[in-house]
């Protein structure tokens, strides 16, 4: 569509564009519109006729052939999945054309919805085939994740269908990721918009071919990209049409009981740890008081990649085996509207429950489960039986109660279950990814901080920086912010990376420079520029082979994420697989990121998340944060100085005054802890004159919320 916009201007007519673009109206299409046609457009007579003389002169061949702008084709790394609709043909005979054609509609429709729900788009229908991409014109951090749970729902809902069709309908469905170039082609007097030239939408239309009917499979360069986030069948190497070599395939059969999203997707490529050794000593601290009976919470927030779960990971494995019992609810970012989802997910996997347990089974193990923390089992396990959709047949009479009773007895049976395993050993908490959290969690995981004071608990929640954590400011709540690494730390990091090959001198100093001490960044930029061909090792240490080209090491989040900076002809660059795919993962270190000099392509790729809450804007980057640990039981340690943005949101200015009102509060004994080596360190006094009068419409607001949660605090 940028031909038609530019072919507008040149006319003084862009007001236009927009309504062309919107009708789906290019340069092939220019010269069969009618009269008829620019009225709906509701273009003026004279513009019109300025424009049916401008379409006269168009010399069509020459528009076909001229090359497409770079705006027009991007290379991207994207996952395609084909659908095929099982025995189509068969049907067609069987079925009266009227009947096949609603067969047909309803397929597509189905698939349509699921797609879109996963944020991905349909490329074209191609008759009982389904070509659709994941990754464009919107990028994710998990767009392989979604491709496959698409696929998976995609054959759930196909096999709900109600047709005339005997026996129902079935869809086989192939997934495959890799580099392609995506836009628009005009071909003579035909166009199609955002098609899809590379390897990837091949063989994923050609996989589709081996697929049992009901299933979803995967080709290896997608496999690469989901870790453990599924149980995966290997079907070996297969010859497929007009590919040279044999693919390696895998069918999807599930997911597994995966207790956290960091363990299943970066376990197996996952280094040391470097830096954070006073974060690490400061949970270490909390956890000790958890431990005398001072139930404490550590709410631990930071940008993606940053390193929050790889902090929970090292406690864990710091506490000797056997002393405490673990208990982890991992939210989800398809389930923010799911009830209670990540409490719902820890019950089944904790009691052992599968699908295909009969209900007399699940209710055996749910029992035996809610037995390690309750003498109250026939008066629990109705309840949570009922929020786990097990019927209990004759075994328990109903419930009776009312949904806003069922729901108050639920909550309540919940947190004494964890009181009474904390009744007998202490327990560690480990909630990640609260930002995905749904309401009703929320609620409930508000009762929890307040029910484990007294309790040997220690309760750990990661959550990105948009998300503004209810619980910040109470007795045996502490909030840790995590800071990017500094220089040394990062370069420890990329050492760690080449397992002690150093790079030279002029490649480490732009990764460093580049990743910006995000250690995800750091990880996924050094092992691209190792497997880019770049190097020679030699004698334990790696050398240029030739001088280092321009854009070895995009510097820009549009380049990391999907090649755009080179245009779509200008050369793949070359490499294996792996080399592809290790875009796609660098995105995951900077898609939610605030780094104000990256925003524009992080709009572009991975818009920030719709709903609960937005990131304040100008989020500065690489600020410094200072901390203070205030001196006995049930201190806490949390955010005390930052560089103010030069217009301040509401959640800042909150953050300001909560600051401003705990200044003569915290002012008696406390002491600073600077988080890294050589880090400015900043007034408190002169942060909180600054953020007077941006947080003097917040005050009103903050003692509202104070009263609120005092209220709430009363009435439970």
């Amino acid at each position: 569509m940028q031909q038609i916009a530019e072919w507008l201007e040149k006319l003084g007519l862009g007001q236009y564009a927009l309504r062309f673009a919107e009708n789906g109206i290019d340069l092939g299409v220019l010269p069969e519109l009618t009269d008829e046609d620019f009225d709906r457009l509701g273009v003026l007579l004279g513009h019109r006729r300025k424009m049916l003389r401008a379409i006269a002169d168009l010399d069509q061949a020459e528009l076909i052939a001229a090359p497409v702008s770079p705006h027009d084709a991007e290379r991207r790394h994207l996952t395609v999945m084909f659908c095929d609709l099982v025995g189509s043909t068969a049907l067609s005979a069987r079925l009266d054309p009227e009947d096949m054609w609603e067969v047909i509609r309803a397929y597509r429709a189905a698939c349509a919805q699921v797609i879109t729900t996963y944020d991905g788009a349909v490329a074209r229908f191609i008759g009982d085939g389904i070509l659709a991409y994941f990754g464009y014109p919107r990028a994710h951090e998990d767009d392989a994740e979604r491709a496959v749970r698409a696929g998976l729902d995609v054959i759930a809902a196909i096999g709900k269908l109600e047709t005339r069709a005997e026996g129902g309908v079935a869809v086989r469905i192939a997934i495959a990721s890799g580099l392609v170039v995506v836009g628009d082609l005009v071909s003579g007097g035909a166009s199609e918009e955002q098609a899809l030239v590379g390897d990837a939408p091949n063989i994923a239309a050609r996989l589709q071919s081996l697929a049992e009917p009901g299933v979803v499979v995967v080709a290896a360069s997608t496999r690469r990209l989901l870790g453990n986030l599924f149980t995966l069948r290997n079907l070996g190497r297969r010859e497929v049409k007009g590919i040279s070599e044999p693919i390696a395939v895998w069918a999807v059969e599930g997911e597994p009981a995966s207790e956290s999203r960091f363990e299943a997707v970066r376990t197996a490529r996952s280094i040391g740890f470097v830096g954070r050794k006073a974060e690490i000593e400061f949970v270490l601290s909390r956890q000790q008081l958890a431990w005398q009976g001072q139930g404490q919470a550590v709410l631990i927030s930071g940008e993606a990649g940053i390193g929050k779960s790889r902090i929970v990971a090292m406690l864990s494995d710091s506490l000797a085996p056997g002393t405490h019992r673990r208990v982890r609810y991992q939210c989800s970012p398809y389930h923010t509207n799911s009830a209670l989802h990540p409490f719902v997910a820890q019950l089944e996997r904790a009691a052992g429950i599968r699908s295909e347990d009969a209900p007399e089974q699940k209710l055996d193990k749910l029992e035996a489960m809610l037995a390690l923390g309750t003498q109250h089992v026939p008066t629990v396990t109705p309840l949570i039986a009922a929020l786990l959709s097990i019927p209990t047949g004759d075994r328990y009479p109903p419930l009776g109660l009312s949904p806003a009773q069922q729901r108050r007895q639920t909550f309540a049976a919940l947190l004494d279950q964890l009181e009474g395993l904390a009744r007998q050993q202490p327990v560690l908490v480990v909630c990640e990814d609260v930002h995905w959290a749904d309401a009703t969690s929320l609620e409930l995981l508000d009762l929890a901080v307040d029910r484990i004071r007294g309790l040997p608990i220690l309760m750990l929640m990661t959550f990105r920086p948009e998300f503004e954590p209810p619980w910040a400011g109470l007795a045996n709540v502490s909030l840790l912010r995590l800071d990017r690494l500094d220089r040394q730390d990062t370069r420890a990091l990329i050492e760690q990376v080449t397992v002690g090959r150093l790079l030279p001198g002029e490649m480490m100093a732009q990764i460093i420079e580049r990743t910006d001490g995000v250690p995800l960044f750091v990880e996924e930029l050094t092992k691209m520029v190792m497997e880019s061909g770049l190097l020679v090792e030699k004698a334990g240490r790696y050398r240029l082979d030739n001088p280092l080209p321009p854009l070895a090491i995009p510097a820009t989040l549009q380049e990391l994420a999907d090649g755009t900076a080179r245009p779509a002809g200008a050369g793949q660059g070359g490499g294996a697989d792996r080399r592809r795919d290790r875009p796609r993962v660098l995105i995951c270190a900077a898609a939610q990121r605030g780094r104000a000099r990256r925003s524009d392509a992080c709009r572009g790729a991975c818009p920030a998340r719709r709903g609960r809450a937005a990131a304040a804007p100008g989020r500065a980057a690489g600020r410094k944060l200072q901390l203070q640990a205030r001196v006995g039981p049930g201190s806490g340690l949390r955010e005390l100085a930052q560089e103010p943005p030069a217009i301040a949101s509401q959640a800042y200015r909150r953050c300001v005054a909560r600051q401003v009102c705990r200044d003569g509060r915290d002012r008696a004994g406390s002491r600073r802890l600077p988080f890294h080596r050589g880090r400015a360190r900043r007034d408190r006094a002169g942060v909180v004159a600054q953020g007077r009068s941006a947080g003097a419409e917040a005050l009103g607001l903050l003692r509202g919320d104070r009263a609120s949660r005092q209220g709430g605090r009363h009435r439970r």
